[in-house]
């Protein structure tokens, strides 16, 4: 709530979605002033969550942030709507950290998307779905998430749009979401399989067939984004031992 309302941006409608949750969101959303949209009801899941979202959705940009995520800074929104403005583009995505639940400062994964061409979906690619602004007319002419899917609609709707469609898009090299680890596919070894066979089966619900590489490929991309975090921890690390030693190196003189 509180990364959404520092937006410098200010044209802003935050529709918030609660599926009648017993963790005190209703009472944190008072405290916060939350004055936008809000619909609280039972749901399917998420993404059941998520098509309320964007039906609801007035605006003619849609951004989805789910409730364990927060904007990188206050200018993320301002940046992305620039981009669509001077861009001919239907949708904008950026980069992605994966931050510790408790401790939103410790950086576990660092999610680089890079530029976007189709050959990276057939290599397991796909962009941060929370980093991914959409126009809405996109959403109706070629529609929302699938709900036959339980952990993998995101990564359908992002084939559907991307791949199937052709929709334009322009990727902004920066850091636009930090996520709190975590995510339902993520849990278990089970889930990870359970997900494994519903990214396999989102190319055949759009009449694709991937190569047989391509899902294998997908979950070890992560290993990537592992090694970009360690190095980014150690960057991190090495710039306040710097620091500290040239602040003690100063008061000595």
């Amino acid at each position: 709530v509180l990364s959404v309302r520092s937006q410098t941006y200010r044209n802003v409608e935050h529709i918030v979605i609660d599926g009648r949750s017993t963790d005190n969101t209703l009472n944190l959303l008072s405290y916060f002033g939350h004055k936008g949209p809000m619909l609280c009801e039972p749901d399917s899941g998420i993404y059941d969550a998520m098509n309320k979202g964007v039906k609801m959705a007035s605006g003619n940009i849609v951004g989805i942030l789910n409730s364990d995520d927060f904007y990188a800074n206050a200018g993320v929104i301002e940046r992305v709507v620039k981009t669509f403005d001077s861009e001919d583009c239907d949708a904008v995505y950026g980069d992605l950290v994966y931050v510790d639940a408790r401790h939103k400062r410790t950086v576990l994964r660092k999610w680089i998307a890079g530029g976007y061409n189709k050959k990276l979906f057939y290599r397991g690619w796909m962009p941060p779905h929370p980093t991914f602004f959409v126009k809405k007319e996109v959403y109706e002419k070629y529609g929302s998430f699938n709900l036959d899917f339980k952990s993998s609609s995101d990564y359908e709707l992002l084939l559907r749009f991307m791949l199937l469609n052709n929709i334009k898009v322009k990727y902004l090299p920066e850091v636009l979401v930090h996520m709190r680890a975590g995510g339902h596919s993520n849990r278990s070894f089970r889930n990870r399989i359970a997900a494994h066979l519903e990214d396999h089966r989102a190319w055949k619900a759009n009449g694709i067939s991937p190569k047989w590489y391509t899902v294998v490929l997908k979950p070890l991309r992560k290993v990537k984004q592992y090694l970009f975090a360690k190095k980014l921890l150690f960057s991190y690390k090495m710039f306040f031992k710097s620091f500290f030693s040239s602040r003690q190196t100063s008061n000595q003189v």
